[in-house]
């Protein structure tokens, strides 16, 4: 399979936090031999979760993904990391920016993989949303 060129910003490495990191298992493989897009989506939306969790001081839902792309493929041995950046916040939901980067059999230079946006929902008692509380150091957000 050849190997997209990345622009300069994707070869400087990871943008955001680093959130999870996980070894790729031969469990998780898909009939040819790849670690399965489905472990690496549950990898994706668990990292973004904690991140949320903090954000939002309390449990939070997926409410949805966008703009998925696996740009490569991830190997058994693979050490998988996920980085999470805050793109968008609302009044009751915020959505993270989420890279999967490996580092081939856990040596060498990091690569991107794979990239989304999960969004999530701050909830309160009974699963009802609820409003986030304002980032550390600024008032209550409104509207």
């Amino acid at each position: 399979m050849p190997h997209a060129i990345l622009p300069e910003a994707e070869m400087a490495g990871p943008t955001g936090e680093l959130a999870s990191r996980q070894l790729a298992m031969p469990a998780d493989t898909n009939p040819w031999g790849h670690i399965f897009g489905g472990w690496i989506m549950a990898l994706m939306d668990a990292s973004a979760v904690m991140s949320a969790v903090r954000r939002a001081d309390g449990p939070v839902v997926t409410a949805g993904v966008s703009n998925i792309h696996f740009l490569q493929p991830v190997h058994v041995g693979d050490s998988v990391c996920c980085y999470t950046r805050e793109v968008q916040t609302g009044r009751t939901s915020i959505t993270y920016a989420v890279e999967v980067w490996v580092l081939r059999g856990g040596l060498g230079e990091r690569i991107k993989v794979t990239q989304a946006e999960f969004t999530f929902v701050a909830v309160g008692e009974g699963g009802q949303p609820r409003v986030l509380p304002a980032p550390e150091g600024q008032g209550r957000q409104t509207g």
